[in-house]
């Protein structure tokens, strides 16, 4: 019996030396295992108060903080100090909206600030102690995983040593698998050991192939069962658990023994790739997440960019100022539905949003500052108006003081606007005081008005004499000047008419004379014409060439007084009412000139 139980062992130390593959493909797996000892729980609610992130931090120390990821803990603080923020921000707006000056505002002190930073150094400390136990226990595990090599080094140092060492050869794989993870830094190192002397002391091993057999058969059902749990896995939801219960399976896996060598290759490729799934998995969560961390940059860098465009040197009223707070109140509601950016950039990211909100707001209470400062000076600027608009209201001085109080009202209008509050109550008493005194004048001229009033039914009545003149003109060109004459010299005897219809009823009065003069002038000219056409009719040669010359020099002449009105007529160009009559003189001149000069020219045409 002993001799074949010899070669047995001698039979399966010689399959496990020919199992390379499935020695080197598990060994990687070791370091992976101990960087993740245990998988991690479902995500808890993401808080939305303080409280709720206070709640969080005792639930983690009742829990015990070493089994959470740092990353947690710094998004809990995070959100702490964002919700911190936003409580400041609501009380100064609430400060502001309730007549406080911004520039005074002292937020109140957070009550929950030192409950927070007590639960926070608690939990630093007990990960503090964790970390340390843990590392030391990782240090005594390496030191008996240390042991352990060494024995089994002692044990396949010998085909003999191994054939009397393999019930403690099995004592120690066992102990082996029941010592905990070591430090990171040594596990691959010592897992090559370890697989190194296991393999060496199998080659030592004589055992027959029944007993070989048997284990090649046992490893392959734990084996295939693996396989199973793994290929499970990919139907778990939460890929983060799918992934951590993976790295249990990897170690389960890497501690059973190997089995047959045609089978393992085909058992390692299944859980290889089963393997290949859920990691894969785990790979897209955390791709999923930097894509979504990396279009929420994207989108707070362009709401800092508008927040950083907006053109405060154009916000000049208060309108403009409340539109573009809405807009900036906006922004910020829009960050606040914004998530996490990259853990690297969000701290970077979110003082720049701060710094470009802070700016505008700092901007805003410089402004109003300003403009409380103008409508005070407006309103003593306005205060001296009103003063001397009420010394004047009883004056009987009434051209001086209409002219006055007129000034004064321009002056009003330059002056900007006050406090609405008080708008309306400056300006009842300045236009109270100005409406006193013009009531006052109107009530003392209204005399004067009915009398301009009875002029113009005068003046109307005799444009309409000169309008009857015009169409019905007398047969005798004497008797035509003389009626219009007397017509003019009535209408100057009348006196004024309302000031609003003087320049219309003037319009008409004139265009109406100078319609009869033309007439008359036209009708003189024509008779002229005769009477000169009979006066050289029989005239000698010689006194018609002496008339010729004489008609050629009153032609240049008259030309050359056109020409010289002409040039005049350009530096009257005015457009005040003065200016305006005299140009309209200047026009009638030169058109006179110009008739004189077709009379003339009709005149030498004559004597041809």
């Amino acid at each position: 019996m002993d001799e074949i139980k010899q070669t047995t062992e001698a039979n399966e130390a010689q399959a496990q030396a020919q199992s390379p593959v499935e020695a080197n493909t598990e060994a990687p797996v070791e370091a992976q295992a101990q960087a993740t000892e245990a998988p991690q729980e479902k995500a808890p609610a993401e808080p939305q108060t303080k409280a709720d992130v206070i709640a969080r931090l005792k639930e983690i120390v009742y829990q015990g903080p070493a089994a959470v990821e740092r990353q947690e803990l710094d998004r809990l603080k995070l959100l702490y100090y964002r919700f911190h923020a936003a409580e400041v921000v609501a009380e100064r707006e609430k400060y502001i909206a309730e007549g406080g000056e911004p520039d005074a505002f002292v937020p109140q002190p957070d009550r929950d600030e030192e409950n927070f930073k007590a639960q926070f150094a608690l939990i630093r400390e007990l990960r503090t102690k964790a970390a340390e136990e843990a590392e030391r226990e990782k240090q005594a595990n390496l030191e008996l995983k240390r042991q352990i090599i060494d024995s089994l080094k002692e044990l396949a140092a010998t085909p003999e040593a191994a054939d009397k060492g393999y019930d403690e050869a099995k004592q120690l794989q066992a102990k082996w698998k029941e010592v905990g993870p070591v430090p990171p830094e040594n596990a691959t190192e010592l897992w090559k050991n370890y697989q190194l002397y296991v393999e060496q002391f199998y080659d030592q091993l004589r055992l027959n192939h029944e007993m070989r057999a048997y284990d090649f058969k046992k490893n392959l059902e734990i084996k295939t069962h693996l396989c199973e749990a793994a290929e499970k896995l990919a139907s778990v939801e939460d890929p983060i658990s799918a992934f951590h219960q993976l790295q249990k399976l990897h170690q389960e896996y890497r501690e059973t023994g190997p089995v047959a060598k045609e089978l393992r290759e085909e058992i390692w490729k299944r859980f290889k790739d089963a393997s290949t799934v859920v990691n894969k998995r785990h790979q897209d969560h955390f791709d999923q997440i930097k894509a979504r961390e990396a279009q929420n940059l994207e989108q707070k860098t362009q709401l800092c960019q508008q927040v950083e465009a907006l053109d405060l040197e154009s916000l000049q009223t208060y309108a403009q100022w409340e539109e573009t707070t809405k807009r900036v109140l906006e922004f910020q509601a829009q960050w606040k539905q914004i998530g996490f950016t990259p853990r690297k950039v969000n701290t970077e990211i979110f003082e720049r949003f701060r710094q470009a909100c802070d700016r505008f707001f700092q901007a805003k209470t410089a402004y109003f500052k300003q403009s409380r400062e103008r409508l005070s000076a407006n309103l003593a600027a306005k205060n001296a108006l009103i003063a001397q608009a009420e010394a004047l209201r009883d004056s009987t001085d009434w051209n001086a003081t209409a002219q006055r109080l007129v000034e004064l009202q321009k002056e009003w209008k330059a002056i900007g606007p006050v406090a609405h509050k008080q708008s309306d109550a400056v300006w009842k008493r300045f236009n109270d005081a100005c409406n006193h005194f013009f009531h006052q004048r109107n009530e003392a001229h209204a005399g004067q008005r009915r009398t301009e009033e009875a002029n113009l039914q005068q003046k109307q009545e005799l444009i309409e004499s000169l309008r009857q003149l015009a169409e019905n003109p007398a047969d005798d060109a004497k008797s035509q000047l003389q009626a219009v004459r007397e017509l003019q010299a009535r209408w100057n005897e009348i006196g004024h008419v309302p000031y609003s219809k003087k320049e219309k009823t003037y319009r008409a009065y004139r265009e109406l004379c100078d319609k009869i003069y033309d007439k008359l002038h036209e009708n003189a000219g024509r008779r002229r014409m005769d009477d000169y056409r009979r006066s050289v009719a029989d005239k000698p040669t010689n006194e018609l060439q002496r008339e010729r010359q004489r008609l050629q020099s009153a032609l240049e002449a008259k030309k050359q007084e056109i020409k010289n009105y002409e040039t005049n007529l350009g530096f009257f160009r005015t457009s005040t009412s003065k200016g305006n009559a005299l140009v309209a003189d200047l026009e009638k001149k030169i058109q006179r000139l110009k008739d004189d000069l077709g009379e003339i020219e009709q005149k030498l045409q004559m004597l041809k």
